[in-house]
């Protein structure tokens, strides 16, 4: 009946719940919180919920990222996203300023812990969730590691994406005609600067020649915080073929998978791209990245408190072990590797 059929599936959920309160689960790329809008109210637009919906879903860790180039995009009638301007000297870092300031605000505002290092990772749980610092693309640096360190120092900056929609000064991205080959010899010295100090490395975004040349200059895992996988590429996609996906696994690396409705409708789908995922580079280097409040079109994700849904999809299809990896514990294995402990 249809009673007994609610009557388990609620069980089901019951029980993914109860499964994800135990661990360190790990969204490994987030806006929530609606942290973008630095430029509305000179930085003070209302923030929406974010500890209340981790609680509820059972995420431990948001890795929250600000977005450095975002003065200098758009969305096109066509619905790409592309740069429309240079930037001015000093423009990208001074708005990866304010949006640090404004990840910050969150923080403090929703009782919100940081996540400074490896224990911190692997002690959070949902029950008092945590924020891990982010920037979406390397722009702010603006040719010069000086604001790396700083960034680190005085904003806990954890992981950094090199590229996001502007061929910058560290190298290519999938979304426009390559420039420089891939990786410049910038882009290797971030990530050799990104280890000494610390810092998670973050390829998403970048050409597979990018991702093929921070892996021979990496000594440490390197994270693809958001993509899914095809075979069959179009032009300017944000998705990765299966050799580009095992350049980031042969690192030891994870790479997050993310829910564009228009990818996969719901979360027993999302659930099979994951699954796809894993059959290629192994459950062990799969994540999850939903791009929280970051993608133009709607998510088949588009709420924490959804996510003992996912994850009782994901318990049906992988073992309590490779489930507990896909949702957490993958990335936390990444971070121990890279982080201070």
């Amino acid at each position: 009946s249809e009673a007994a059929t609610d009557a388990v599936t609620e069980a089901r959920r019951a029980r993914a719940a109860a499964f994800l309160v135990a661990r360190p689960t790990i969204d490994c790329h987030s806006h929530a919180g609606r942290v973008l809008r630095v430029r509305e109210a000179e930085g003070h637009a209302p923030f929406t919920p974010l500890a209340g919906p981790m609680r509820a879903g059972g995420l431990a860790v948001a890795c929250l990222a600000i977005v450095s180039d975002s003065p200098t995009h758009r969305v096109t009638p066509e619905g790409r996203i592309r740069a429309f301007r240079e930037p001015e000297p000093g423009e990208l870092r001074s708005y990866a300023e304010r949006g640090f300031a404004r990840l910050h605000a969150l923080v403090r505002e929703q009782g919100l812990r940081l996540v400074r290092n490896a224990a911190d990772l692997a002690a959070a749980r949902a029950a008092e969730p945590a924020i891990l610092v982010a920037a979406e693309g390397a722009d702010f640096l603006e040719g010069d590691l000086g604001p790396l360190e700083e960034a680190y120092r005085r904003a806990d900056l954890r992981h950094l994406q090199l590229t996001h929609y502007r061929a910058n000064a560290l190298g290519d991205i999938q979304t426009e005609p390559p420039v420089h080959g891939g990786l410049t010899a910038f882009g290797a010295a971030v990530i050799r600067a990104c280890e000494a100090l610390g810092v998670i490395v973050d390829v998403a975004h970048g050409t597979e020649a990018l991702v093929r040349r921070a892996a021979e200059v990496a000594t440490k895992p390197l994270v693809l915080s958001h993509t899914s996988l095809t075979t069959r590429p179009r032009p300017w996609t944000r998705r990765i073929t299966p050799a580009h996906a095992r350049i980031v696994a042969a690192t030891g690396g994870v790479i997050g998978l993310w829910p564009p409705a228009g990818l996969f409708p719901d979360l027993a789908a999302l659930a099979e791209g994951i699954a796809r995922m894993a059959d290629v580079v192994g459950a062990d280097h799969v994540g999850l990245g939903t791009d929280m409040m970051g993608l133009v079109g709607p998510s088949a994700l588009p709420d924490y408190a959804a996510l003992p849904d996912l994850a009782a999809h994901l318990l049906a299809r992988f073992t309590p072990d490779e489930t507990a990896g896909i949702l957490g514990g993958n990335y936390l294995r990444v971070a121990r590797a890279c982080l201070a402990a």
